[in-house]
């Protein structure tokens, strides 16, 4: 099968698939980390075409949304994968795309580690989309998909989670900001990923001084 006619099946399935998806991990939030993988892949020496399967595939189940199972995502993109007859060694490197994108897999320590410069890239571009103005919009989005307050002086950010305390967190949405989104600028892989997310974080700062600004009264 044709690149290009592989990619349209495995739009069309992920579409399908995500129909009904929480708003920041629906399938727009594909669209933007499969064109962002697209453009920073531009810069690389990678495999295209797994760059693009492992974007399309990365949220295909994400863990959160599954009672926390990190198997099921890895398992609907191998099963999709073999059913358009792609070979092997590109279905396992996308499965090891699937497991080891998150930002969660850096918190385990003791877990074993896969790397790939087509992990590199999809993961800046899966990152990208969690910080700037659209990562703002998908944090209070999935903050109110859970019921969760957006600020509590009463409760800090926890800065030393492992992996199992981030998953559980029921932490306020703005508490999220320093746990997770103002940490990826420097946890980019590329240089291009590494240009466009300083431009996003001074977004967010900027946001956060003026959230402050109006909590406290002062703007």
């Amino acid at each position: 099968m044709p690149n290009s006619l592989l990619i349209i099946k495995t739009i069309q399935f992920v579409q399908l698939t995500l129909t009904d998806a929480e708003g920041g991990h629906d399938w727009f939030h594909i669209e933007r980390v499969w064109q962002n993988s697209k453009l920073i892949a531009k810069g690389e020496e990678v495999d295209l075409l797994v760059v693009e399967l492992g974007a399309l595939l990365h949220d295909i189940a994400d863990a959160k949304f599954f009672d926390g199972d990190e198997s099921i995502g890895p398992k609907k993109a191998r099963a999709f994968l073999k059913s358009q007859k792609v070979e092997e060694l590109v279905i396992v490197h996308v499965e090891n795309i699937i497991k080891y994108i998150s930002f969660k897999s850096s918190l385990d320590v003791d877990s074993p580690k896969f790397r790939s410069k087509e992990l590199a890239v999809v993961q800046d571009a899966d990152r990208l989309d969690a910080i700037g103005a659209i990562g703002i919009a998908r944090a209070f989005n999935y903050g109110g998909f859970k019921n969760r307050v957006l600020y509590d002086p009463s409760i800090f950010p926890n800065l030393n989670m492992d992996k199992d305390t981030y998953k559980n967190s029921k932490a306020p949405t703005i508490n999220h900001f320093y746990e997770k989104l103002l940490l990826l600028k420097d946890k980019m892989n590329t240089e291009t990923g590494k240009q466009i997310a300083a431009k996003r974080h001074d977004y967010m700062k900027g946001f956060l001084n003026q959230f402050f600004g109006e909590w406290n009264g002062d703007q």
